[in-house]
Formats: C-alpha cells, structure tokens, sequence
C-alpha cells in the first residue's frame, strides 16, 4: 500500500499529458529459461497459460486446472528465488512452513527442471574456477571472494555468482532497448520522453497524441533487444500519475 501512495505521487512532466509504463514481463525468468536450456521451463513460457500456475502444475504432478492458490503461490516464490540463491530456510520463512517441507518442495522443484539444477550448480563452480562470472552479452563480474577462507564471505559469493548472470543480462537487455527507443524518439521527431528506468521497467512523459504512437514503438523494441529461445514480452500501461500508469 505504501508502494502504491508513492507511485501515485509521481506525474508526468510540465507540458505533457501522460505517463507512460513499460515493463518486460518476468524478464528473469526467460533468460533462466533460455542459459538453462531447461525444456519444461520453456515449454512453461510456449503454453500461453499463466506462467506460476504451468510450473506448479509440473511439480506438483497435477492438471492446471486443478493448480490450487496455494500451490502457485509456493511455486512463484520458488521461481522468482532460484537466481538468488534461495534457501530451504529462506523457502520455509518466505511461505511459513516448517524447514523439512520447504526442502521437499525445492526437490520436487529440481527434479521437474532438472536443467535448471544443473545450470545453477555448473555457474557457480565456472565462477570459482575463472575468478568471475559473466551475462549473456558477455559484461563480467569478478568474485575474488569464491574462494575466500571466510564461510560467510565465500557464501555470499556464491549468491552473487548465482544472481548476476541472470540479472546483469536483463539489465544488460533493458539497457539495449533503451538505446534503440532513444533513437526511435529521436528519428520519428516525437515529443515524448524517456524519464526513468527501474529494474525491468521504462517510464515516459508522453503528449496524448503520441500515445499509440509510442506505445507500439517502445513495445517493438523492447521485445526485439535480444533474441531468446523465449521471447521477450513486453507491456505498457498510462495515466495521469505512475500508479494509473503501472
């Protein structure tokens, strides 16, 4: 709630109309999908049904249809929790079950998408072996600390090792679509402005007239910035204010 009366306190800029919003959808979890090369994974994304309830119903070993609120809210914290290193504690505290079914709820995840365990397992030992880790595109990390003496040093490490290929691609993704709108803007001779970038997020001061205009170009070139085994999916959203806009 507090979240929401902030975003409602932001408006779009002297002499423009509107604000706009663009933001991929589950970005993360499509380039998961894609450095895994986990098929069921991306079968998930191909189905066109929601996304959380297609994984619950893999691991759960039940029709989608029968995917229960419950289950899909265990799942989802589950996949927004593999880049970062999620623990069985962490699990356990995020959907306030004991430890012992947090860890049995991992493992059935893992052994639905097997690929995935294997590509989180094979990043971080390549990291500790080359000294750093890298995105897609090919920008490195270096974490000295893999192979700190210090548990707790080593072990965040590890998290970083595990997060950063996945996150620095989509912020490696964003930032590419953001120089191709920039260009767009420029060449079609639109009014409209690029104000901000949050995350996997653009926002725009947007004249009313350019509205569809622009709406289409920023869609088209954030779904065309890089070419995945999952296609990127981009949506926009406008307002009078930030929160009518997301």
């Amino acid at each position: 709630p507090e979240g929401r009366r902030i975003r409602d306190g932001f408006v779009a800029g002297r002499g423009y109309e509107a604000l706009m919003s663009a933001d991929y959808s589950q970005i993360e979890m499509r380039v998961m999908a894609d450095v895994s090369g986990d098929e069921a994974l991306i079968e998930a994304f191909a189905s066109g049904v929601d996304f959380h309830t297609v994984t619950a119903s893999h691991v759960f070993g039940v029709p989608v249809e029968e995917v229960t609120a419950a289950q899909r809210a265990s799942v989802k914290q589950m996949n927004y929790g593999l880049a970062y290193g999620l623990s069985a504690y962490g699990l356990s505290s995020r959907l306030g079950v004991p430890v012992s079914e947090a860890r049995a709820l991992m493992d059935d995840y893992f052994t639905t998408f097997g690929s995935v365990r294997d590509y989180l397992s094979e990043v971080v030992e390549r990291a500790r072996s080359q000294g750093y880790t890298q995105t897609i595109m090919g920008r490195r990390r270096y974490l000295p600390d893999l192979n700190s003496s210090s548990r707790q040093r080593r072990e965040m490490a590890e998290r970083m090792a595990l997060n950063a290929p996945i996150q620095g691609t989509a912020a490696d993704i964003i930032k590419v679509a953001m120089v191709a709108i920039d260009r767009r803007l420029r060449e079609e001779q639109l009014q409209t402005k690029m104000i901000l970038q949050v995350h996997d997020e653009l926002n725009f001061s947007v004249p009313l007239r350019e509205l569809d205009t622009v709406r289409h170009l920023v869609v088209e070139e954030m779904e065309r910035a890089f070419s995945m085994r999952v296609p990127l999916l981009a949506e926009c959203g406008d307002g009078a204010n930030w929160l009518e806009a997301h």
